[in-house]
């Protein structure tokens, strides 16, 4: 069975983006970027990947999902255009290279998507689409970042209180401050 990614970059207080999603507060260079890039290459935009010379050989997702918000801010061009494309909006419409844009329930689309062959999902964003997916989700790869933003985006959205249990699997902390934490979702029984 396929498994359901959270891979995102959060503030130490918990942010994924600024109030009006933006991200470019986000360390971009520093030690870390070379061992993420390599890792992670699917996660860069398809046109930027290019630039840098990285190859997308869809190792680590083959299937990307997106509220409209974080689709909106790459849809110049469709982003992720080497990987599926699942954008779930109710109000919006787009066309582009392997893209979807659904007014399904993110939920119901992802059980479908577990039980296809294929490689893991990727859960790209935004925070209300992660709260919606949170009990769907198998992994979290959190690049935490040593910065506070203060407001904005929540990694979670408006989630209600339900604690749920992950279990660490890995942690690679850098120079830069930034910390890779992987951790998996723990199963009872």
């Amino acid at each position: 069975m396929r498994e359901l990614v959270y891979y995102v970059a959060v503030s130490l207080d918990g942010y994924i983006a600024g109030p009006q999603g933006e991200y470019d507060g986000f360390l971009m260079e520093g030690d870390h970027m070379d061992a993420i890039n390599e890792r992670f290459a699917d996660t860069i935009p398809t046109h930027i990947a290019a630039m840098l010379g990285l190859r997308q050989e869809r190792t680590a997702f083959d299937t990307v999902l997106m509220g409209w918000n974080t689709y909106e801010i790459g849809k110049t061009q469709s982003p992720y255009n080497h990987l599926r494309q699942i954008v779930f909006s109710r109000a919006h419409t787009a066309e582009g290279e392997n893209l979807e844009v659904t007014a399904k329930d993110p939920r119901a689309v992802v059980q479908r998507l577990k039980r296809e062959d294929g490689g893991a999902i990727w859960l790209c964003g935004g925070g209300a689409l992660a709260a919606t997916l949170a009990e769907e989700i198998d992994r979290l790869v959190l690049k935490r970042q040593p910065l506070l933003f203060g407001d904005g985006i929540p990694l979670f959205g408006d989630r209600p209180y339900r604690p749920e249990r992950f279990e660490p699997v890995d942690t690679t902390a850098y120079q830069s401050g930034v910390v890779v934490s992987e951790l998996v979702r723990r199963r009872e029984g």
